[in-house]
């Protein structure tokens, strides 16, 4: 025999507040056993409270109501915990920027004087034949696009039976700065001229003088590396225009691990070079 509750009962017993529960009714994540037609009350079983306390779990590690959708309704017990897995492995990744965010505050609000003076240096590149993307991007989703245009690349020059010469890089126009919305070119240096393929091109990438700055971790990160780098260029009155230029020793086609992730942050600088 099935036993009900009135919403209010239900909410005491699953510390859901009666306006999610009426919210999750609306959504199809959670409907009530029974709603009255005549008044629209509704009802639940104590047989829902165990599905209600795991909605109420997934809610509080942050999962969206529509991906809770997904896993309630997963057809076997695999295919629930690879969609839990997935979130977990955001959670973890979310938690590292959350540290790496506290100790680079924590670095930042330290005296100034117990600062490690950072290591530049100034380089001379030539001229680099490259397979290349070039777009006009939105930095808002310029992460997800710099890795989806490396894969593209890196896939185009194996494909094609050409070697990469040196570590994949990125040309940043100021308005990507300035607006966060501008042309951006992901490159892989190549030991040949790639065919154009998809958004794949050929190109040189440009000989430039460079003041050059280490930042460990994902790019998105690099601000303070960016910040030095500045200080730097204008202390010695070595700027010119020309594109901000990154280079991507290490990234997450070397390891998952974002902490050993490695970007050069190249400034344009007057010549250098003999």
């Amino acid at each position: 025999m099935e036993l009900f509750l009135t919403i209010g009962d239900f909410s005491r017993a699953t510390h859901l507040t009666v306006k999610s529960l009426r919210h999750y009714h609306e959504v199809g994540l959670l409907e009530p056993a029974d709603v009255d037609p005549m008044t629209g009350y509704r009802r639940y079983t104590t047989a829902q409270i165990p599905t209600a306390q795991v909605i109420r779990r997934f809610r509080e590690l942050g999962m969206p109501l529509e991906e809770i959708r997904t896993v309630m309704a997963a057809p076997d017990v695999d295919t629930r915990n690879r969609h839990i897995a997935a979130h977990l492995g955001r959670l973890e990744e979310e938690l590292g920027r959350t540290q790496r965010a506290v100790a680079s505050l924590r670095d930042l609000l330290a005296p100034a004087e117990s600062a490690a003076v950072p290591d530049i240096s100034l380089r001379a590149l030539p001229d680099t034949a490259a397979a290349a993307i070039t777009e006009t991007v939105d930095m808002a989703d310029g992460a997800a696009w710099m890795q989806g245009a490396l894969g593209e690349l890196y896939a185009t020059v194996a494909g094609q039976g050409l070697a990469q010469t040196g570590s994949a890089g990125g040309l940043f126009s100021e308005p990507v700065f300035t607006d966060h919305y501008g042309e951006a070119t992901v490159f892989v240096p190549c030991d040949g001229p790639v065919r154009a393929l998809g958004r794949v091109r050929p190109t040189v990438v440009p000989a430039a003088e460079l003041a050059v700055i280490e930042h460990s971790g994902p790019p998105i990160e690099s601000d303070r590396a960016y910040g030095a780098l500045a200080d730097y260029v204008a202390r010695h009155a070595l700027a010119v225009e020309g594109p901000i230029r990154e280079y991507y020793v290490i990234g997450q086609r070397d390891t998952a691990d974002v902490a050993r992730w490695r970007t050069e942050v190249c400034w344009p600088v007057f010549r250098v070079g003999g």
